[in-house]
């Protein structure tokens, strides 16, 4: 199967958000935020391939929530969704960097098509199947990794986490970044998985060199590509 991309609702109606959510299921995988405090905590970790964000929020409004985001530089598509329909609220919205704006009541298959319309713009809707770094090629469609044709055998996490850095390839990613992508906010394993998995996705690349590939930055985390 193929990995679906991740996202985050922020919405305080639990029902319109349970809604959304299994609207997606088949296209993203989602997390859910219910106030704006906690909203801006998981959308600022730089770890979501998309953004649903209600505008009127407890604690915090959508319109601050956004603001956070783009102010660490995150450019992850966010999609405003709220009952505020004047021309001035959408002028406002866009203006500090919203993607996409739906009114309520809305339509569930509008939002779907605007949810993959952002994914494909932003290059997270994978319409290909295959991945590609240096000499390593992943098949996300029957989860077959080979590097320089030769096959390596993963497990689930593994793959994913392969997966995640050829995603992010470039750019370095924290180990709580990592673990909150692959494991989820509300996990009750050890951060410390990251490093074992990361040292296990390494010796099973080593015998093809691919190991090399990916770098420790010490009190950064990890630097991951084929030209370093």
């Amino acid at each position: 199967m193929q990995q679906l991309a991740r996202g985050l609702i922020v919405e305080d109606d639990h029902t319109v958000s349970d809604s959304i959510k299994e609207l997606l299921t088949d296209v993203i995988a989602c997390d859910q935020a219910f106030d704006g405090e906690d909203g801006e905590f998981m959308a600022t970790q730089g770890i979501y391939d998309l953004i649903i964000l209600d505008w009127m929020l407890p604690l915090e409004s959508g319109l601050d929530v956004l603001k956070a985001i783009r102010e660490q530089h995150l450019d992850v598509p966010v999609l405003f969704l709220t009952a505020k329909d004047g021309l001035d609220d959408k002028i406002r919205g866009f203006n500090l960097g919203a993607d996409d704006y739906l009114t309520k009541p809305f339509h569930r298959e509008e939002l779907l098509l605007r949810v993959r319309a952002l994914l494909k713009r932003s290059g997270s809707f994978l319409n290909e199947n295959i991945l590609t770094m240096g000499s390593i090629s992943i098949n996300l469609q029957n989860h077959a990794v080979t590097v320089n044709d030769n096959p390596v055998q993963l497990n689930g996490k593994e793959f994913d986490l392969l997966v995640y850095f050829i995603q992010n390839q470039g750019t370095i990613v924290t180990k709580d970044q990592i673990f909150d992508r692959l494991w989820g906010f509300d996990s009750e394993t050890s951060i410390t998985v990251v490093e074992v998995y990361v040292s296990n996705l390494r010796k099973k690349l080593k015998p093809t060199g691919a190991d090399a590939y990916i770098k420790t930055l010490r009190n950064a985390g990890y630097l991951v590509g084929a030209e370093q």
